[in-house]
């Protein structure tokens, strides 16, 4: 059983902060061909400014939400890397919706950051995965890996447009990995609740209870760091993993265990 990445080429996008780039970072680091691709080019410049052009890492700004971007995505890391072997899709939004305001688009709009890119960007990749390996008739011909949240199993009115669009997200995750099982592609997803990112980092300054809060409801007591949302990622990504497809991991400490025994006990 191999847990190793190197040599293999990934894309992950959101790589510009956050998971994403936690993810993309760790990848990296662990001998693997990385195209950072993410809409914020001024951060990723930023974050890679260090990076030796003839290394293994790349970068792609772009917005994926137009077919033709990703197209020229998988160009670049086909021109820089030969072959696309792993793709990540981290791109995600949080957003506040009013459920009772026929007039907000959130829905729409998170449907289209956090399930469509990812749709399209995995049938995109996958066909390259397919026509890279069709000379081979066994091993895997290549693994995408989904970012979800337990905010698809929980039920919060403020977040109606993120739950329903993560749990579009987990069902596609699902769909595609029957579809492509046969084409030797796998299919997983990491589903976590609260990690600590710039943004939550900023989140708990401003609110000092909040911290307090997410560990009162997490029974490991704690907030997850995002290089265990990157070695659950690299797990789904490598061989160790080969038998796997078509399931929604959980990271969360046990939250939305806790959850749904509160749930239940009312």
């Amino acid at each position: 059983m191999s847990f190793s990445i190197t040599g293999k080429t990934a894309i992950i996008t959101g790589a510009a902060n956050g998971v994403g780039l936690a993810i993309a970072r760790h990848f990296a680091d662990h001998g693997a061909n990385v195209m950072f691709a993410d809409m914020d080019e001024k951060q990723l410049s930023k974050e890679l400014s260090d990076v030796p052009e003839d290394g293994n890492v790349r970068y792609f700004a772009g917005d994926l939400r137009e077919k033709l971007t990703i197209a020229n995505l998988l160009s670049a890391t086909i021109d820089a890397f030969d072959s696309i072997d792993i793709l990540i899709n981290c791109c995600r939004q949080v957003k506040v919706t009013d459920p009772l305001d026929s007039e907000d688009d959130t829905v729409e709009e998170l449907l289209q950051q956090n399930l469509m890119i990812s749709l399209r960007l995995s049938q995109m990749v996958a066909k390259r995965m397919i026509k890279q390996s069709a000379d081979e008739d066994e091993g895997c011909a290549g693994t995408i890996v989904n970012l979800s949240s337990i905010a698809a199993r929980r039920s919060h009115p403020e977040l109606l447009g993120y739950s329903v669009s993560t749990a579009a997200l987990d069902q596609m995750t699902r769909s595609l990995a029957v579809a492509l099982a046969p084409h030797r592609i796998r299919v997983n997803a990491v589903s976590f609740g609260s990690v600590m990112s710039a943004s939550l980092q900023s989140a708990l300054k401003d609110d000092a209870n909040c911290r307090q809060d997410i560990e009162d409801h997490t029974p490991l007591g704690r907030i997850a760091s995002g290089w265990e949302i990157a070695e659950a990622a690299q797990f789904l990504a490598c061989d160790a993993s080969a038998f796997m497809t078509g399931q929604i991991v959980t990271l969360d400490g046990g939250r939305s265990l806790l959850d749904s025994v509160a749930t239940a006990a009312h």
